[in-house]
């Protein structure tokens, strides 16, 4: 960027009404003369603060910035804040998303379920086999 556009961009930053003699003609020692005819001075430090001096300035105690920067345990909070709500999902909707997370991978799979069995029964009842009993061995 040359020199010119950035003086352009500085005075079009400035404060308007600071007292400054417009760009064109400049006011000198001897009377008005071209902007750029002289040797320049350098720019007389404006009225502000002095960033060398210490007045005004607050002494950070080391102690208090480490504890403000020391890590603060959440624990008891969050716990009371998960044991207060107490919505539990419907059973299907957390398995479908179980699926949905699950890879497709064998070992991503939970073990298939055996289907239980139910003990075997007999058809006849007890009636039913005195019956039988009386009927082919003849006792009566």
């Amino acid at each position: 960027m040359s020199a010119s556009l950035l003086r352009r961009g500085l005075e079009l930053l400035e404060v308007p009404g600071r007292g400054k003699a417009p760009p064109g003609r400049q006011r000198g020692r001897n009377g008005l003369r071209a902007a750029g005819a002289g040797r320049r001075r350098k720019r007389a430090p404006e009225p502000g603060r002095n960033g060398a001096t210490v007045k005004g300035r607050v002494v950070k105690s080391a102690i208090e910035e480490y504890h403000k920067k020391k890590a603060v345990n959440h624990l008891r909070e969050n716990l009371q804040y998960m044991l207060k709500g107490r919505l539990v999902a419907n059973r299907a909707v957390t398995e479908k998303v179980l699926a949905q997370n699950r890879g497709r991978k064998a070992k991503d799979q939970p073990p298939k379920k055996a289907a239980k069995k139910k003990p075997e029964g007999t058809v006849f009842t007890e009636e039913d086999f005195r019956k039988f009993e009386r009927e082919y061995f003849g006792i009566p």
